[in-house]
C-alpha cells in the first residue's frame, strides 16, 4: 500500500476516533502482539495478562506470536498495525530500549512510533545452567568460563534479545569471549539448555523459575539487584562480587502511534486493574514477575520511562562491543 493511502486510511481512522473509542472493545477481539516465540518468558507473562485483560474488558484478548529478528519483528508488525485500538504490544526492555543501540537501522522507532499504554511487570534474569555444569556459585562459573571459553555456549531467544545483551555483558564483565547460539524464542534454547546442549542462558525468572524448582537446570546467580521473587535464596551477582550488575527487565503495552487517546486511557485502566486482581498477581508472582506500583503504571509515566531506559542500556551496549547490523 503507498503511503498516500496509508495516510488517507489513518486520516479517516482519525476523523472517526471519537466513534472508535465510545464502543471500544466492542466490535471484536483485541490482538496482543508477543514479538517473540510461544513458551518463552514474554510470551509466559503475555498469556497471564491477556487471560486477565478478557476477563476485564469482557471481550476475548487474543496473543499473536511474531518472533524474529530479536523482537523487532513482531514489534515492527505491531507499529505498522491500524491504530483503532485492537492491536497492542506486549513490549519490553529489549524491544523498547536496548535495540535502539545494537542496531543502525530498527524497524521502528522506540519513542515516536507507539503511544505508550502501560508499565504491567518488573521481572529478574537468572544465570542458568545445564545440570551437569560444575560450578555452583558465580566465583566458580567466571573461573570456569575463563578456563573453557573456547568451548562453551550460551544460548538466547535471538540476536539482539533481552537474554543475549543481558549474555553479552555477562561475558564483557567477566572478560570471556563465549560462543553465542541465538534460538527463535527463549522456549527453544532452554529445551537445548535442559538437554545439555548449550552451557548456559541468562533467562528471564518467569521462564527459569519452574524449571529451576524441578530440578531441570541449575540457578547460580540472580542477575538484578534484588533477589527475585520466588528465588529469595538465591544471592544476587552484586552480592557474589559482580557490582551493581544488573539485568533486570521489564514489560509493558504500547498501541501504534496515532491511536484515540481515550482507548489508551481506558486500555491503561484495564491493564492497571487486571494487575490488581488476587488471582492474576498470584500467577504472576508464581513465575517471580513483581507488579509494578499504581504510579508506574500510566501512558504519561511510561513516555517518560521508555526514553530514559534507552539512555540507560546505550552506555552498557556501546561499552560491551555489541555489534550492531
Amino acid at each position: 500500500m503507498s503511503k498516500p493511502v496509508l495516510s488517507a486510511v489513518f486520516a479517516l481512522i482519525a476523523s472517526s476516533a471519537p466513534a472508535l473509542a465510545q464502543d471500544w472493545p466492542a466490535r471484536r477481539a483485541l490482538t496482543m502482539v508477543v514479538p517473540y516465540a510461544a513458551g518463552g518468558p514474554v510470551d509466559t507473562i503475555g498469556r497471564i495478562l491477556a487471560s486477565g485483560l478478557s476477563e476485564t474488558l469482557g471481550q476475548q484478548v487474543i496473543v499473536e506470536n511474531a518472533g524474529g529478528a530479536g523482537g523487532m519483528t513482531g514489534a515492527s508488525r505491531a507499529a505498522k498495525a491500524a491504530p483503532d485500538g485492537y492491536v497492542f504490544l506486549l513490549a519490553g526492555t529489549a524491544t523498547l530500549a536496548q535495540i535502539p543501540t545494537l542496531y543502525k537501522k530498527p524497524l521502528y522507532d522506540s519513542v515516536t512510533d507507539f503511544a505508550p499504554v502501560a508499565l504491567v511487570a518488573d521481572s529478574a534474569r537468572v544465570l542458568v545452567t545445564r545440570k551437569d555444569l560444575p560450578p555452583n556459585t558465580l566465583a566458580e562459573f567466571i573461573a570456569y568460563a575463563k578456563a573453557n571459553q573456547e568451548k562453551m555456549q550460551y544460548g538466547s531467544a535471538g540476536a539482539g534479545s533481552g537474554t543475549h545483551v543481558c549474555a553479552i555483558l555477562l561475558d564483557s564483565t567477566m572478560g570471556t569471549r563465549i560462543t553465542h547460539v541465538p534460538y527463535r524464542g527463549a522456549g527453544p534454547a532452554m529445551q537445548d539448555l535442559m538437554a545439555g546442549r548449550l552451557d548456559y542462558i541468562c533467562e528471564q525468572i518467569s521462564t527459569a523459575l519452574p524449571l529451576i524448582q524441578g530440578n531441570r537446570v541449575k540457578a547460580v546467580a540472580t542477575l538484578s539487584l534484588s533477589r527475585a521473587p520466588g528465588l529469595a535464596n538465591l544471592p544476587t551477582a552484586h552480592e557474589q562480587g559482580l557490582a551493581d550488575f544488573d539485568c533486570s527487565s521489564w514489560a509493558a503495552f504500547v498501541y501504534p502511534k496515532g491511536t484515540p487517546e481515550a482507548i489508551v486511557r481506558r486500555l491503561a485502566k484495564a491493564a492497571s486493574d487486571t494487575v490488581d486482581k488476587a488471582s492474576v498477581r498470584a500467577r504472576l508472582e508464581t513465575v517471580g514477575v513483581t507488579i509494578p506500583a499504581p504510579e508506574r503504571r500510566s501512558p504519561e509515566y511510561l513516555a517518560k520511562y521508555i526514553p530514559s531506559e534507552i539512555e540507560k542500556w546505550a552506555g552498557p551496549i556501546k561499552a560491551s562491543g555489541v555489534p550492531a547490523d
